[in-house]
């Protein structure tokens, strides 16, 4: 496969190339299917911490760079675009084993500032305490502190399992959105407690995918139905339905200026959407690479599993059930590079940029160089406006169209 140019700056650098590969060990002798699966992968904010769900009801939380792969990272810091993030995690902390108890499938960091310490804990968390959010098989959410491994709140309210969940980014960093099998999506306030804010309404299948915008005020929900729902975090009410999909829309996530929404399906396709207007913007299709694929395999499908956003927002990565790991330039509307990802479940970019992480249905978490390039002036300056001015508001402005177009998307 030939390579193409990468937007807004330098040229990409090729494929991706495997840097380092997490495997569980011996599987425990548990009975329940779907016991194995690595379903959701994250980083920390600030890039310090990776957790791996690794199956068999066990997280691992891993100090990042992991051990081995250090140069590596060094090397990638160097051609980021964003400050180096403090050493939290190697010589300061230990790898942590968080046994949740039962078979976990959703992860959320978040950086939560408690508005007191918590009286119930042995230990209570410090005053800036970075948390991880586990959503297990039989409704229960537990929150757990990253620097000592303790068990903060266990969250009861729903029926069924939990499939993602979604912090409200910002310096709280307190409010929580849960997307679960019981069809409903439930809003909990770590500052109160853990209470249960709302419980939102709206789906009729499984909620599979919950993602809050960077500016914290929408949420996208995605379940086996062929639309995605977009909902106010200010009142919690249904703000539109995306319709446009033909199979079950699987995955979504916002880019870091809140200006466009992805959304990944199994008829194939990702869809770009302005979600302020609700307005499709571009179409990208999984077209099937015969030369890549196992012709011994029984894999037919393109069918997407996972979509997210590059931390500087020119990329997208997507998973597929054809093996692949898609790395999409925005300005292409094409992939750029692509990896042999054996039935990979999840993906998510590291928050400086530069590796990806993919989870599989064995367990494995693979760890995959990216794509980086220097934004152009006019991508930093669309990046930091978009942050604050709505669609509408964009449009108002006493501006050229042509600049109106490239500011709200319209350029794709």
């Amino acid at each position: 496969m030939e390579g193409r140019p990468a937007p807004q700056g330098e040229e990409a650098e090729g494929e991706p190339l495997l840097v380092a590969e997490l495997k569980p060990g011996q599987p425990q002798p548990y009975d329940w299917k779907s016991s194995c699966e690595t379903w959701s992968v994250a980083f920390s904010p600030d890039g310090a911490w990776f957790a791996w769900s690794q199956g068999h009801c066990i997280v691992r939380l891993l100090p990042w760079p992991l051990e081995g792969i250090e140069p590596i990272c060094k090397t990638l810091e160097c051609k980021s675009q964003y400050p180096k993030a403090e050493a939290k995690g190697r010589g300061g902390s230990n790898e942590k084993t968080l046994e949740c108890g039962k078979i976990v499938w959703g992860l959320a960091f978040s950086a939560w500032i408690p508005s007191h310490p918590r009286k119930h804990s042995l230990q209570g968390p410090s005053p800036s305490c970075l948390v991880l959010a586990t959503g297990l098989n039989d409704g229960q959410i537990k929150i757990w502190e990253v620097q000592t491994g303790c068990l903060l709140f266990n969250l009861l309210g729903h029926q069924d399992v939990v499939r993602d969940l979604s912090f409200v980014p910002g310096e709280s960093g307190s409010v929580l959105v849960s997307a679960s099998r019981d069809k409903t999506l439930r809003v909990w306030d770590l500052s109160q407690n853990g209470k249960q804010l709302k419980v939102l309404s709206g789906h009729v299948q499984w909620v599979y995918c919950c993602r809050i915008s960077p500016d914290g005020q929408m949420l996208c929900s995605t379940a086996g139905e062929k639309s995605a729902l977009l909902w106010s975090m200010r009142s919690y009410s249904l703000l539109r339905r995306l319709e446009g999909h033909q199979g079950c829309v699987v995955s979504c996530d916002f880019s870091p200026d809140s200006a466009l929404l992805a959304t990944a399906s199994y008829d194939t396709f990702v869809i770009l959407w302005d979600p302020c207007t609700g307005e499709q913007l571009r179409s990208l299709c999984h077209f099937p690479l015969q030369p890549i694929l196992d012709h011994n395999s029984d894999f037919h499908s393109n069918s997407l599993r996972s979509v997210c956003f590059s931390p500087e927002g020119l990329y997208l990565a997507t998973v597929a059930d054809d093996r692949l790991l898609r790395i999409w330039a925005l300005e292409l509307g094409s992939p750029v590079a692509f990896a042999l990802v054996k039935n990979g479940l999840c993906c998510t970019y590291y928050p400086h940029g530069g590796i990806i992480a993919t989870g599989t249905r064995d367990g494995h978490t693979q760890f995959w160089t990216a794509p980086q390039v220097l934004s152009s002036l006019k991508h930093l300056c669309r990046k930091v406006l978009r942050g604050c001015y709505t669609t509408h508001q964009v449009t108002a402005l006493p501006i050229p169209t042509k600049m109106k177009e490239f500011l709200t998307y319209r350029t794709l």
